[in-house]
């Protein structure tokens, strides 16, 4: 995995990034031990309508959950100078030059708020990505997406600055 810094020259080579197997491990554990047992109770126990319907339905999350967690984790995204290409069953396109959108959110799993992960969003005209913290490489690209960002005069909420400045990202003034 090649990784670059933001004041890096982009150009000289594109930087890949993608979702290391064991930071997926957990979500694909969380799906199954959802999916399991609820796919059990509904093979082998005679339930009723209603019933047979709600654990479906929690079949069904878990089932998306799952899939969603195997989009994540075969998704590969390259960074060169002119943007950022996610590569996967659904492939997006951030151009750098159209970017106008940066967050960055914490979400926290405790109340004092010392574990969680980072999201960042980056939107160009119609195209989405969003990425988490576990990606390899995420520094560098929340990184050059503030840097676009202040080139191109894009605005940033005090959150996003804030998340930024805890990454040890300066945000655009």
């Amino acid at each position: 995995m090649t990784q670059l810094d933001a004041t890096s020259n982009l150009s000289q080579e594109a930087a890949r990034f993608s979702y290391p197997a064991s930071a997926m491990a957990g979500d694909y554990m969380r799906a199954a031990a959802g999916l399991a047992p609820t796919l059990f109770i509904l093979a082998t126990v005679s339930l009723g309508d209603v019933t047979t319907a709600v654990i479906g339905g929690f079949a069904a999350i878990f089932a998306a959950f799952a899939i969603r967690t195997a989009l994540r984790h075969g998704t590969s995204l390259e960074m060169d100078e002119n943007g950022l290409r996610a590569a996967g069953l659904r492939r997006t396109v951030i151009p750098w030059g159209g970017l106008d959108r940066v967050k960055l959110a914490y979400y926290s799993t405790r109340r004092d708020r010392k574990s969680g992960w980072m999201q960042l969003q980056l939107r160009a005209g119609r195209s989405r990505l969003s990425l988490d913290s576990r990606l390899d490489g995420f520094d560098q690209l929340a990184r050059q997406a503030a840097r676009v960002a202040a080139e191109r005069g894009v605005a940033l909420s005090d959150a996003t600055a804030a998340n930024l400045q805890a990454l040890g990202i300066r945000p655009p003034a």
